[in-house]
């Protein structure tokens, strides 16, 4: 089947011309386009939103972003983009992700950002995963009749005016245009005797109480309920042998001494209060999911810990920016940190990489730092919903761990995921995940006492 069939029947009683282009078989919208070889200003997208009254169809370029505010200013709905699910269920003759942006079709209504209107030609997905649809401006007008129009997007987000930068050349003028801090001695020291399978928890020991402040914090770890451990504990080397083991304690030295390159406010939902409260109660999920998984539960506890440190650079290198975003972050709390993240830097030609989000920026630094591969793939790519690829399953713990915090008001961004989607391909049922949020509740209380330590 080229074409979804309620969308061919669509078509061919308007009598709307058409011509189908193939292409090899993909995983994505994103990845039909880079296939296609056709340049990405001529594609449009559907974004369907759901509330209480139903569905809406917002169909807009390609490289563009939603304004939230703006479509609810259209619409007078509070609206948030469906799950997994629930657009499975709507467009069930469609293959996943592939929904055509025609939403008559569907008997969904249909709000159009003016600009596509005025295209000439433009491709667009068809419900399948090997073909595109490509329509002149008549034909689109067509399909689009009962659309209502207007301006639904964050101005500046490419639209139509330039292309997307590759990671590769974010990652370049990054260097170029900006001082990136190195890592922090301490933490590089960390890093290399870790990397030491002959490295003892002596050495380790030794290397922390260098630093009387993290000493006192990885004993007071030590020391917390987590573990319930119950005699004296008298040392860092005690910590290790005796209750944290030789990886825990690396990994959360390494997070605290890393996270001394950067200077960030500690107040409001971005700041540094709340980084240490989401990456431990992430790092405590994640390694919980790597016990299920088969999957290293060092790395799993350290790609959580670490995943959001593209936030702290952005603080870091560009203040003003950075306190907007966390007033914007308050704001608009059901709000995508990437739809927010391009409405702060996407309108600004000397800042447009950094449209690109937290993730694919910290996994940048974390590159430059030399971390662990899935580290930065989990960092980098936690924010790409529908990830697949090097690294898989740790991405996947680590969006699975942010889903399960949004439930508990946790994290950076509260816009709902679907869960049992994230959950699937990791192997873990709905039982699981009942289980995960009972332990949660359980270590609340200790993991926010040693956030607020590890910030102060």
């Amino acid at each position: 089947m080229a074409l979804a069939a309620r969308l061919e029947g669509f078509l061919a009683r308007n009598g709307i011309a058409y011509r189908e282009l193939a292409i090899d078989q993909v995983l994505n919208f994103d990845a039909a386009v880079m296939a296609s070889g056709r340049s990405q200003d001529e594609f449009i997208r559907a974004t369907p939103l759901i509330d209480i009254n139903g569905v809406i169809m917002a169909v807009h370029g390609f490289n563009t972003s939603l304004d939230m505010d703006l479509v609810h200013k259209l619409t007078g709905r509070r609206l948030q983009p469906l799950t997994a699910r629930q657009s499975a269920r709507l467009f069930a003759d469609c293959d996943p992700g592939f929904q055509p942006p025609v939403g008559a079709a569907y008997d969904i209504p249909v709000l159009v950002d003016e600009d596509v209107l005025g295209y000439s030609r433009t491709l667009m997905c068809c419900g399948t995963d090997n073909t595109l649809l490509e329509l002149d401006r008549t034909s689109l007008a067509r399909a689009l009749a009962e659309a209502t129009p207007g301006h639904l997007v964050i101005r500046g987000q490419n639209n139509g005016q330039r292309d997307a930068l590759t990671l590769e050349e974010v990652a370049d003028k990054l260097q170029k245009l900006y001082r990136l801090p190195p890592m922090p001695a301490l933490a590089l020291r960390i890093l290399r005797l870790t990397a030491n399978t002959e490295a003892t928890a002596r050495e380790l020991a030794e290397l922390i109480e260098f630093d009387p402040s993290m000493t006192a914090q990885i004993m007071r770890y030590a020391r917390s309920a987590l573990f319930n451990y119950p005699g004296q504990i008298n040392s860092v080397q005690e910590a290790v042998t005796r209750v944290l083991g030789f990886d825990r304690v690396a990994h959360i030295a390494l997070g605290i001494a890393s996270v001394r390159a950067f200077e960030v406010p500690r107040q409001g939902m971005l700041g540094m209060d709340q980084f240490w409260r989401h990456s431990l109660y992430c790092a405590f999920l994640c390694q919980r999911m790597a016990q299920k998984c088969n999957a290293d539960k060092g790395l799993a506890y350290l790609c959580g810990l670490l995943h959001n440190f593209g936030l702290l650079l952005i603080g870091h290198l560009f203040p003003q920016e950075f306190k907007e975003l966390n007033t914007l972050r308050e704001a608009n709390p059901e709000a995508s940190m990437h739809s927010l993240e391009q409405q702060v830097f996407g309108a600004d030609d000397s800042q447009q990489m950094l449209a690109v989000g937290h993730g694919a920026i910290g996994g940048i630094l974390h590159r430059l730092w030399e971390l662990p591969d899935p580290v930065v793939k989990a960092a980098g790519m936690h924010q790409q919903q529908g990830y697949h690829g090097e690294h898989e399953s740790y991405v996947l713990m680590v969006q699975l761990a942010n889903g399960l915090l949004k439930e508990k008001r946790i994290g950076d961004e509260f816009n709902p995921d679907d869960l049992d989607a994230l959950a699937s391909p990791l192997g873990l049922s709905g039982g699981d995940l009942a289980a995960l949020g009972e332990e949660i509740d359980k270590v609340s209380g200790d993991l926010d006492a040693l956030a607020l330590s590890l910030s102060s």
